[in-house]
């Protein structure tokens, strides 16, 4: 059977991370998401093909979304046009028709299905496909001095610091140094060429290639994109005391985020001073800079 994958509904709602790039090309488990949905899609033996190739029983699949494979498989056995949509009544998929409004039939599925819509959508889809992350590699330089627990995958050429402790699931991308006396937690994925500095930590993040987060500094439940500076002493808020969900700010609307825990959204080439804080949820915007001390409270896009 094909399957086609689409462009996504709304791009600009994952804004910074999407400013200068397409959804497609943002990374989940240091895989641009395109090229991981379509590896998905092709281990479960459909055939992929462009839109404009698809034919009319084909399954379409809007690329922001994240589609349990179980319940995909389902929809293309159904004989009739039919969409599939979520508990929520989120359309997440179709077949024989050309949209989903003209389909014969609605499944609901309980699966584990979901929109990528905003950015902390795209943590949830790291954290789900990194948990199923089943064998540790390490083909970099691990120091016998340092501490790793479950599952751990580090690419060539990176080098884990004495003292530096690393609890999986963690993906880290070749030519990175960690440490020494970091705390990596899981679920954290880190591109290539990264830095992460002396007593840094980085918990249920994102990190971008050629990112450089210096000593002390704490990211937790974030994004940072590529060629960021975090100066030493860079912290990211991610909890509220109160234990209510997140609240971010959304082409100038307040939206829930449905996260107890959720830290910042830095675009490409963000520069911080020493000793700068940002709180919960806000976004800064591409090549930002923000001066040593700041307190950021609100978006600076």
């Amino acid at each position: 059977m094909q399957a086609t994958l689409l462009p996504p509904r709304n791009p600009a709602f994952c804004a910074p991370i999407t400013s200068n790039r397409d959804l497609g090309a943002c990374l989940i488990a240091n895989i641009p998401m395109r090229e991981l949905l379509a590896a998905d899609l092709r281990r479960a033996g459909l055939q992929l093909v462009e839109p404009s190739e698809a034919e009319p029983r084909a399954l379409r699949i809007p690329i922001d979304n994240w589609i349990e494979l179980g319940a995909l498989l389902m929809l293309g056995r159904n004989p009739r046009s039919a969409c599939l949509v979520d508990s929520a009544g989120n359309v997440l998929a179709w077949k024989g028709c050309a949209k989903p409004d003209d389909c014969d039939e609605r499944i609901v599925t309980d699966a584990n299905c979901f929109p990528v819509t905003y950015p902390w959508d795209l943590l949830r889809m790291n954290e789900e496909v990194l948990a199923l992350m089943d064998e540790t590699s390490l083909l970099g330089e691990v120091s016998p001095l340092a501490t790793l627990s479950g599952t751990v995958r580090l690419g060539n050429g990176s080098k884990i610091l004495p003292g530096t402790v690393i609890d999986g699931p963690v993906l880290i991308g070749p030519n990175s140094q960690i440490g020494p006396n970091a705390f990596i937690r899981g679920a954290t994925s880190i591109g290539a060429n990264c830095f992460v500095g002396n007593g840094a930590e980085v918990k249920n993040s994102i990190i971008y290639n050629n990112t450089y987060i210096s000593r002390q500094c704490y990211v937790g439940d974030s994004i940072i994109g590529t060629h960021v500076t975090l100066g030493a002493g860079t912290c990211t808020e991610n909890h509220r005391s109160d234990g209510r969900h997140h609240v971010s700010m959304i082409r100038g609307k307040p939206v829930n985020t449905g996260r107890v825990k959720l830290g910042a959204i830095l675009g490409d080439g963000v520069r911080t001073g020493v000793n700068t804080s940002i709180e919960a949820g806000v976004k800064i915007g591409i090549a930002r800079t923000v001066p040593p001390g700041t307190v950021v409270t609100k978006d600076l896009m």
